[in-house]
């Protein structure tokens, strides 16, 4: 497995792993994910990050949220946030 695929799966895991961590209707931002992975590049892993969770929506396992509608996180322009569905 490539370091590149390490990090996607790692910010899949941090993105479940904040959401179990919180209370059921709460959301986390993907920078949230990002952080975690890697608390001093974590801006470059911004776009990992979306795309983590556009994978786990992709699966139905979150939903994305921009202004609390569900978004599709690759056409989104601007923050997002990730959640449970509901």
């Amino acid at each position: 497995m490539s370091g590149a695929d390490d990090v996607d799966r790692a910010l899949e895991r941090q993105i479940v792993a904040l959401l179990d961590a919180r209370a059921a209707d709460a959301s986390i931002c993907p920078s949230d994910a990002a952080r975690a992975v890697d608390p001093d590049g974590w801006r470059e892993l911004m776009p990992a990050a979306r795309a983590a969770a556009g994978r786990l929506a992709g699966a139905g396992e979150v939903q994305v949220t921009q202004r609390g509608e569900v978004v599709d996180v690759a056409t989104a322009r601007g923050p997002v946030r990730i959640r449970r569905p509901r």
